[in-house]
């Protein structure tokens, strides 16, 4: 198709910019800010590709990323730092609008900082006698080689290189895997997932890898196979609220710190004028609130993962929070708590899955609980269930930003609910 000129005039949710076409239809430009006259040419279902920025917008800054406008990860390092965080405030307000909740004051928006994600899930692929480890380009398609990253943590793009060579001698990576990596108190914990097991050769390759990166543990897992330990250097651990925990390898953490500290914070702000009694943590995972929560209440704690919650368990009863924390593995997807196991309780606290949590924010509107914090990371998700917590007659008390994905139109936000 032709190049056509359009007038940028908001930014979507995907972090595309939107235009009106001339057949009155959005245009979504990639790479394009507000304001700015750009030259596109236009694809399928409204896509469009930059061509060229002929008037740009004064709040457009150089990107800092070499991999900028290929990485499938960081949309919008080409707009400058306030009005990106706007931005994404501004999604959070409109989320809640959409649920029903209107002018909800909101904090400023809770940062992470350059090179401080901890955790990182890298695309692996051989191809002509090497190994690439990267991510994926916008869009999809074949991984690429990355070389730098201004959002992750130096120890993780320092691990790469080393990865790549070792992985070239591992045959057990035939095709495409990848390479997850979480930066713990113990330094880094690599689980590789591939396309088969490694023999005893291959292993003895890793170990030494292992040690030479410094890596508290490696793992292998083969297909959608069990992770499985190729070595432990030291005792694979994280600090949660105080208390060390031993996740397992690939286990789910805060992307960064910071957004940890934040979500923790707003959290146990938001419950700080009850005084005890039980407090239930649903999708715990390995403890990120309950031990936070502990702190002041009974904390039941419910999670699907087996290990992860395993980790938990074992965790609490080795700090002496055994009393304080009981677990339970439960699919909240298939089984949500329902009102006889939710009424009693002084508050409900989920940080759920990016899909949301619809049969079990349901079952808690059916109930009598009272009092509702709901961790998000997905704007649209929030909307849907804050929506049926609104019908069920709660009202929202506060929300925090929090820009844990850096650069990203992906938002976290901690949202409080009550009704009387």
């Amino acid at each position: 198709m032709s190049m056509i000129d359009l007038r940028i005039e908001r930014m979507g949710a995907g972090g595309d910019g939107i235009a009106t076409g001339p057949d009155g239809a959005p245009v979504y430009v990639p790479f394009a800010l507000p304001g700015e006259l750009v030259r596109v040419t236009p694809g399928a279902r409204g896509a469009a590709r930059l061509e060229a920025v002929l008037v740009p917008s004064p709040d457009r800054v150089a990107p800092c990323c070499p991999h900028h406008g290929i990485c499938g990860n960081c949309l919008l390092q080409h707009w400058a730092d306030a009005p990106y965080a706007a931005w994404k405030t501004t999604r959070l307000a409109d989320a809640l609008a959409q649920a029903g909740f209107q002018a909800i004051p909101l904090p400023p928006i809770a940062r992470t900082p350059p090179r401080a994600r901890r955790r990182a899930d890298f695309a692996l692929a051989r191809r002509e006698g090497r190994v690439v480890a990267g991510f994926h380009p916008r869009g999809g398609g074949p991984a690429y080689d990355l070389t730098d990253c201004p959002v992750l943590d130096p120890r993780l793009v320092a691990l790469l290189p080393g990865l790549r060579a070792v992985l070239r001698q591992v045959p057990a990576l035939r095709r495409e895997g990848a390479a997850m990596v979480n930066l713990l108190d113990s330094g880094p914990d690599l689980l590789v997932r591939a396309d088969a097991e490694p023999d005893q050769a291959a292993r003895n390759r890793l170990i030494g890898f292992a040690r030479a990166a410094g890596l508290s543990r490696i793992a292998w897992a083969a297909g959608r196979g069990r992770p499985e330990p190729v070595a432990v250097l030291r005792p694979p651990r994280i600090t949660l609220s105080g208390v060390p925990v031993e996740p397992p390898p690939g286990a789910f953490l805060q992307a960064s710190p910071q957004g940890e500290a934040g979500i923790v914070a707003a959290t146990v702000a938001a419950l700080d004028d009850l005084k005890g009694g039980e407090v239930i943590d649903l999708f715990a995972g390995i403890g990120t609130l309950s031990f936070a929560l502990a702190r002041r209440f009974r904390v039941r704690a419910v999670e699907g993962d087996a290990p992860a919650l395993a980790s938990l368990d074992r965790a609490a009863r080795a700090n002496g929070l055994g009393p304080r924390v009981r677990t339970e593995c439960r699919d909240l997807a298939r089984r949500p708590l329902m009102g006889g196991e939710l009424d009693r309780c002084a508050a409900v606290v989920l940080d759920p899955p990016y899909t949301g949590a619809a049969p079990q924010v349901a079952a808690i509107a059916a109930s009598r609980v009272r009092r509702v914090v709901y961790v998000s990371c997905n704007p649209a998700a929030l909307a849907r269930d804050a929506g049926t917590l609104r019908k069920a007659g709660f009202r929202a008390v506060t929300a925090v930003p929090v820009d844990q994905f850096l650069w990203s139109p992906h938002l976290e936000s901690v949202g409080s609910f009550v009704r009387d």
